[in-house]
């Protein structure tokens, strides 16, 4: 670690010296690492540096390149700029800075904080714990204009995944992507969505009934709904989802209720009916972009299809209904 580096985390955290620990994982497509290091004569024993580092080899004209280039920078104005609450716990940023073509992120260690535990598979009350974090996440942002973030949240926004719409091979779903992505982004009410939604973002408390959510690359603006879908596609099986999404989604809804501002609790039912309405709307938009980014993924099965032709059998009846 280079000295800068090194200073910049004595100086956020008033520790004496520290020392390097184990690589927690490296960051998409080779972007950098996530590390834990441990400090010396203060109060906290260790905490996580996010790591950033664009590679020289791209060029700003590559379209992944500046969405990842953007996610970091949207990032950093999260950490520093954005608090939430212990319901919908993150980890607190202690310093955040450029230096070049590398960022360094210095938060919280989550695991020292009570929030030790990962999950690659969860049961009934471990997913409501990751759907309360969320409704109260989106109770919280509740009509919050996402200044300094994305516009419009999730890594796979339509505008931001232009090469995988060129690559879609269902003509059908491909003609009605912009309008369905229209019919998302002019909701009524609309939040500040997590972005990247799934399992494993969320760490977790020993018995599981408390969770904590980390990478906020895609922060941004939308319905509620899309970090739903994402991530109950994150930890349920096409089975599954046929099953226990209604009862899912009205357990959120029941969270959402208790976590709106008080001005905003006498429009809920109206709130709810519209974000009810996307439900579907949403895993479609996530479903196109699959199909373009890979399109043998698992998540891509029979319940996500039905779903898809649901959608666009509305869209076919409205268009038809406005020429009549």
């Amino acid at each position: 670690m280079k000295q800068e580096h090194q200073d910049l985390i004595l100086q956020a955290t008033c520790a004496e010296r520290l020392r390097l620990g184990c690589k927690i994982q490296t960051l998409w497509s080779g972007y950098g690492q996530i590390v834990r290091v441990h400090l010396h004569g203060c109060e906290r024993s260790s905490v996580v540096v996010k790591h950033v580092m664009f590679p020289k080899a791209c060029r700003d004209t590559d379209v992944s390149h500046r969405r990842k280039v953007r996610s970091y920078q949207v990032e950093t104005h999260w950490y520093k700029n954005y608090r939430t609450n212990e319901r919908c716990r993150i980890p607190e940023c202690l310093a955040a800075q450029s230096f070049g073509e590398e960022q360094l992120m210095v938060l919280e260690d989550l695991d020292v904080a009570g929030f030790p535990d990962r999950r690659t598979s969860v049961r009934d009350g471990e997913i409501k714990a990751c759907l309360r974090w969320l409704a109260n996440f989106h109770g919280l942002f509740l009509g919050v204009p996402a200044r300094g973030l994305w516009p419009v949240g999730t890594y796979w926004h339509l505008e931001t995944r232009p090469d995988e719409l060129e690559a879609l091979t269902d003509l059908k779903l491909k003609a009605a992507a912009p309008e369905i992505d229209a019919v998302l982004n002019s909701c009524r009410f609309k939040t500040i969505l997590h972005g990247d939604a799934k399992l494993a973002n969320f760490c977790f408390s020993k018995n599981g009934s408390h969770v904590a959510a980390v990478d906020f690359q895609y922060v941004g603006g939308g319905c509620g709904m899309k970090d739903f879908i994402y991530f109950l596609g994150s930890c349920l099986d096409e089975r599954e989802c046929e099953k226990r999404a209604p009862d899912y989604l009205d357990f959120y809804f029941s969270e959402l209720r208790g976590a709106v501002p008080e001005k905003e609790k006498e429009n809920f039912s109206e709130l709810e009916d519209e974000w009810r309405l996307m439900f579907a709307f949403a895993w479609t938009d996530f479903h196109r972009f699959l199909l373009g980014w890979m399109p043998g993924h698992h998540k891509i099965n029979r319940y996500s299809r039905r779903l898809t032709q649901e959608v666009l059998k509305k869209l076919a009846e409205n268009s038809n209904g406005a020429k009549q």
